[in-house]
């Protein structure tokens, strides 16, 4: 383990690399703590050449990475580029206990199969930000596991309920009378143990975890080593522009996505909201971002920026040229085009039921979701709105449009 901070610490120069390396690592975050002793590990790392240890825990809860979650992907990446060690870490065993943090009811446990299913594709998807080569990934049942009951007990003997019952999530519940499970306590000690086995310098995570990189932080004082800085980042509005983006809100951009529906996507953000993407999402020098923002203040259309964002993200995850195409079909559609690549659907059944047929052709998850869109004026058969609910579809072979980006040809028979 690393070594605590003497009582005279050496107090290494702020070099202009080091100021250098501070502006990046600051750049579009929430909270940087402590700033002063950062500013002193980078100053270290600087003059002994020994690279930084910065960790970031992602528990596989659900089997996609969104574009939010990148936010905080891509701050790793630009520390990594500046020289220092990231770690992926991977969460299968503080996904048996779930994150209590920001929930106001306790959150149902995934089964061990749910975490491994979910886990296989993490580190890949982390791979289109992160340089995998450079990155090392670890499991925290590694270190989690051994532990065994009597270590969980000496574990959590080093914290208080008075100094859990501090966290806003627990407080709120506490007070509103709604259950807080014993196993709850357990995970913000769980995260922090993870510091400590593996003696981070920095660990970040999005505004939401504070507490949790806090008790890393103290547990690692506990332990005899020198504490992690902490650094948070702010969490990215869905398209939506209200919710944090969550899959199960469906307000996401999946980082897999096929091109033409993340670039839609994007466009379909608010004027508003895209310069909260550009700060968080985009590799554009800020002083370039507040550029565009005077020249839209000036007159220009907010779109021309909106346009930019979108290629540069899916360039991001795809290439140039499906981001060229991706634009091409989204004009199209725009003026009432049907794209010239829209899968093609046959089915049997006919006189089927509208919901159904969406449903089966793909468009939609379920039929609920169909009649949703239905109401919403959203499904078009051959360019003609739909506004029937009960409508059943005759064989033929048409298209079949739902939303602004969601295109099938049909061929429906008996």
């Amino acid at each position: 383990m690393s070594s605590p901070q003497s009582p005279n610490p050496v107090v290494y120069p702020l070099t202009d690399e080091v100021q250098h390396a501070l502006g990046v690592a600051k750049r579009g975050v929430d909270e940087l703590l402590i700033e002063d002793e950062f500013a002193q590990k980078l100053a270290r790392s600087a003059a002994t050449r020994k690279p930084l240890r910065i960790k970031l825990g992602l528990d596989p809860t659900s089997p996609d990475i969104h574009i939010g979650h990148t936010v905080v992907l891509n701050k790793m990446r630009q520390l990594q580029d500046l020289g220092h060690q990231v770690i992926f870490l991977i969460g299968d065993f503080t996904s048996l206990i779930g994150d209590p943090s920001g929930r106001n009811v306790t959150r149902p446990p995934l089964t061990r199969e749910q975490i491994e299913e979910n886990a296989k594709t993490y580190f890949e998807q982390a791979s289109m930000v992160l340089d995998a080569e450079k990155t090392e990934i670890r499991y925290n049942s590694e270190w989690s596991l051994p532990l065994g009951a009597d270590g969980m007990i000496k574990l959590a003997s080093r914290y208080t309920v008075a100094r859990m019952l501090e966290r806003d999530d627990f407080t709120k519940r506490y007070q509103g009378g709604v259950p807080i499970s014993i196993h709850e306590f357990l995970y913000p000690l769980m995260q922090g143990y993870d510091s400590v086995a593996l003696e981070s310098d920095l660990e970040l995570g999005g505004t939401d975890q504070k507490f949790n990189l806090l008790v890393g932080r103290e547990l690692q004082k506990q332990y005899g080593q020198e504490p992690q800085c902490i650094l948070t980042m702010p969490l990215l509005e869905g398209l939506d522009g209200v919710e944090k983006m969550s899959k199960s809100k469906n307000n996401y951009v999946g980082i897999q996505d096929k091109p033409e529906d993340m670039f839609g996507k994007l466009m379909s953000i608010s004027d508003t909201l895209m310069w909260r993407y550009f700060e968080l999402l985009s590799f554009r020098d800020m002083a370039e971002i507040a550029g565009f923002k005077r020249e839209a203040e000036g007159g220009r259309n907010p779109r021309d920026f909106k346009v930019l964002l979108g290629k540069e993200i899916v360039t991001r995850f795809h290439s140039a040229a499906d981001a060229d195409r991706a634009l091409d079909a989204f004009d199209k559609r725009a003026k009432g085009g049907i794209p010239d690549d829209i899968p093609e659907v046959s089915l049997s059944g006919a006189p089927l039921a509208i919901g159904a047929l969406l449903k089966q052709a793909g468009l939609v998850p379920s039929t609920s979701e169909a009649m949703r869109n239905i109401e919403q004026g959203g499904v078009r058969i051959d360019g003609t709105q739909i506004a029937d609910k009960a409508l059943k579809v005759d064989p033929g072979t048409f298209v079949v449009q739902v939303g602004k980006r969601k295109f099938a040809r049909v061929t429906l028979t008996a």
